[in-house]
């Protein structure tokens, strides 16, 4: 045995349980539970009925995987924190597109044997047609098991958690999208999504508050966008010099142009449903059959 398989084979696996959630993601299942497995003490996944070969690859790694409807992130996040047998002190979210840079696991293991946090917030680095951007999200991702839930809405949902929160070194590679084609199919889909979650004028995921936290002050300006006088032009320069995505050249301001052509269309939407009187039929995926092989739920 090399000195880096023994190393691998003795490391210490860290107190942490990962939880995903699938829906046909066998273009990322292999490379996302190659970056985890061996690293966490357990991995979950609750699949939404996948066509694919994600269950196939999932039970090759030995991880545990249950079946559900799929009704909105916000119900399935928390029918997975409360429904799994998660026995790890901890647990994490992470989506089947993101993976763990070394130095972002040594962060978190740090911080877990430390115990100096109840929440750990990371550092989600963006991606976009196949390369890195100079952008990055702090995300809450990670807490003790038992002490979070989820926001109860269709999209965009968000951890709540209460306690200290550390923010731990590392990236977590948001590598989303294969190519372009599929990055604005998904964006279509959520557009439509938020936009009804407007229609219906559903409440948001946290009070509205722009001297909060910073969720607060997220779902503050998420309230008040539309209210915003040349609101696209300086959320694109917001994006483009504030987030840093200037940096990337061309790469980057096309992402900046995007991004803000997707908080557009979803004021377009709503627009045209608030003009016909009725909302959009929600984006529907083919599902598979229940997999026998695999713990059913409803």
């Amino acid at each position: 045995m090399s000195k880096t398989q023994a190393n691998k084979s003795t490391r210490p696996i860290v107190p942490l349980a990962i939880v995903m959630l699938t829906l046909n993601e066998a273009h990322n299942m292999e490379a996302v539970l190659q970056n985890i497995s061996g690293w966490a003490q357990e991995i979950f996944i609750v699949d939404s009925y996948s066509t694919d070969a994600t269950i196939d690859i999932a039970l090759k790694y030995g991880v545990h995987v249950v079946q559900r409807a799929f009704s909105g992130f916000g119900n399935q996040w928390n029918f997975a924190l409360e429904g799994l047998p998660i026995n790890a002190p901890w647990t994490m979210k992470l989506d089947p597109d993101e993976r763990l840079t070394p130095e972002l696991k040594v962060a978190i293991d740090t911080a877990i044997v430390g115990d100096a946090a109840d929440a750990l917030i990371v550092n989600r680095r963006l991606w976009f047609m196949g390369r890195p951007l100079p952008v990055r999200q702090k995300l809450v991702r990670i807490w003790r098991t038992g002490a979070c839930k989820f926001s109860d809405v269709l999209v965009n949902e968000h951890p709540l958690v209460e306690g200290r929160f550390a923010l731990v070194p590392g990236d977590l590679e948001h590598r989303d999208s294969p190519n372009l084609q599929n990055w604005w199919d998904k964006q279509n889909r959520y557009t439509t999504v938020e936009a009804v979650e407007f229609f219906r004028k559903s409440k948001l995921a946290a009070e509205p508050n722009l001297f909060g936290s910073a969720l607060q002050r997220r779902m503050w300006m998420k309230a008040n966008f539309r209210k915003i006088p040349f609101r696209y032009a300086l959320l694109f320069f917001y994006q483009l010099f504030a987030l840093g995505a200037w940096r990337a050249g061309r790469l980057g301001i096309t992402w900046a142009h995007l991004r803000a052509e997707v908080h557009r269309m979803i004021e377009l939407k709503l627009i045209e449903m608030q003009s016909l009187g009725q909302e959009y039929e929600l984006p529907r995926t083919k599902l598979g059959k229940p997999d026998p092989r695999v713990q059913q739920y409803k």
